[in-house]
């Protein structure tokens, strides 16, 4: 880690380094990670060294007490440790930033929607208990009930680099609710995960290559829905990329949150030219059906949630839906 350090130190002392800004923005980010980590680490040591004399004060005077209380702080030095060692892990130009998720049902009609619904839920719960929160950029309801897709914004340290853990195809297998024979139905549900870009990551974005429409809002929000075109479609005419937001009531706010879903798509359909980007940022992108999952989910006729990857396991399956997915997620960065 120091001779990263004095590397990339070396190469900000070059005269052409501001040649490339991006390049050199990341640079500079890089060296402030691994300095945070390397105090981190030197900090940990220090303390475990600290640790380790009061166990054997503890163990000379026979102090219950004492022993007791550095059984404590052994315990969340571990943890500081765990939390270490998953930090390393990040090491992608854009692991750090905050997470774009974006949700659509698959195959499976009502159910596959009402799965959709189920697994942004799930998102949003792990946001808010692991990361900074979240924001939801934009959501199509189903005819019935659930979603046909959304997209919502994972606030964080390295929230898409956690968050990629997620990207690919989800199947449950439960009896339909929506089935009045009560039948078991499995559905699926794409998730996709892209960084949210900082702005002085150059997509350039020339305002006659974009159609912009808008529309009202078709989510909740009481009386202010469907009496202002306050939703915002953006359409990228040379790719046909098409964004939209509608989770504001201010049109200019809609579309400011527009622009940027556009940037990270450009950004990662650029990105798809080069197949080692296609592996870091994305992932292939796969049919939403059977035998591309990369996670089931069944509550019949037994609870389990395996995923298919890391071949990790979970029997409460309603604490996984409730958002503990953090053994999902930490398994597949260690497996990578």
């Amino acid at each position: 880690m120091e001779k990263e350090i004095l590397l990339l130190e070396k190469q900000t002392l070059s005269p052409d380094f501001w040649d490339d800004n991006r390049r050199a923005q990341e640079v500079l980010r890089r060296i402030s990670e691994l300095k945070d980590t390397l105090t981190t680490y030197n900090k940990l040591l220090n303390d475990a060294v600290d640790l380790r004399n009061l166990l054997d004060l503890a163990s000379e005077e026979d102090d219950e007490a004492l022993f007791a209380e550095a059984v404590l702080e052994l315990e969340g030095l571990n943890q500081e440790f765990e939390e270490l060692e998953l930090s390393i892990l990040f090491t992608g130009d854009n692991d750090r930033n905050n997470a774009i998720v974006s949700l659509h049902a698959g195959a499976g009609g009502t159910d596959a929607q009402d799965w959709a619904e189920m697994l942004m839920r799930m998102y949003m719960r792990w946001a808010e208990n692991n990361m900074d929160g979240q924001e939801l950029w934009d959501l199509v309801p189903g005819e019935e009930a659930g979603i046909k897709s959304a997209t919502i914004l994972i606030k964080g340290r390295h929230a898409y680099g956690k968050m990629k853990a997620e990207h690919g195809v989800h199947r449950l297998v439960r009896v339909s609710p929506f089935d009045s024979s009560g039948r078991r139905h499995t559905s699926f549900a794409q998730v996709s995960v892209m960084p949210e870009l900082p702005d002085e990551v150059d997509i350039q974005i020339n305002s006659d290559d974009i159609r912009i429409d808008t529309y009202r809002s078709s989510g909740a929000g009481g009386q202010h829905v469907n009496k202002t075109d306050s939703a915002v479609r953006i359409t990228h005419l040379p790719t046909g990329i098409v964004v939209q937001c509608q989770n504001d009531r201010s049109q200019r706010s809609n579309k400011l949150t527009a622009m940027k879903l556009l940037r990270a798509r450009l950004f990662d359909f650029r990105s798809r030219e080069h197949e080692e980007n296609i592996k870091k940022l994305k992932g292939e992108q796969k049919e939403i059906a059977w035998g591309n999952q990369i996670r089931s989910y069944v509550l019949n006729p037994f609870s389990l949630v395996k995923d298919h990857r890391t071949g990790i396991e979970a029997g409460n399956v309603e604490a996984v839906l409730g958002g503990e997915i953090n053994q999902f997620i930490i398994g597949y960065l260690q497996q990578k």
